[in-house]
C-alpha cells in the first residue's frame, strides 16, 4: 500500500519527524545529507519514539538508552539495540514524500 508521508519541506534537516500513516502505523522520517529516509518510529529495545531522538552519522539515536539504528536499513548500530526496525524506501512525487508498506508489517 502506498502512503503519503508529508511535504518535502516538512522534514527538518538532521531531525526526525514523527508521522502517523492513514492506517495508524507510526514512522519516523529523516532528511540527512540531502536525502530522505523512513523507518518505523518505535525502538525495538524499548517503548521509545525514535522521532524524539536525533540523527548522527546516518543513524537515529534512541532517546531512552542511546542505542541507535541505521536510517537506511533499520539495522541496529549501538547497544542496547539488537533487533532491527523496518526501513522503507522513500519516493518523491509532486513535492511529497511517499513510502510503500506491505499490510503484513506490524
Amino acid at each position: 500500500m502506498l502512503f503519503t508521508l508529508c511535504k518535502i519541506e516538512d522534514v527538518p534537516a538532521d531531525e526526525p519527524l514523527r508521522v502517523e500513516l492513514s492506517d495508524g502505523h507510526v514512522v519516523a522520517v529523516y532528511h540527512w545529507e540531502g536525502a530522505f529516509y523512513c523507518t518505523d518510529d518505535l525502538c525495538s529495545h524499548g517503548e521509545a519514539s525514535l522521532a524524539d531522538g536525533y540523527v548522527e552519522d546516518g543513524a537515529v539515536v534512541c532517546p531512552y538508552h542511546m542505542g541507535s539504528f541505521c536510517i537506511r536499513s533499520g539495522e541496529p548500530r549501538a547497544a542496547p539495540c539488537s533487533e532491527p526496525i523496518a526501513a522503507y524506501a522513500v519516493t518523491i512525487a509532486n513535492g511529497e514524500l511517499r513510502i510503500e508498506r506491505r499490510a503484513d508489517h506490524d
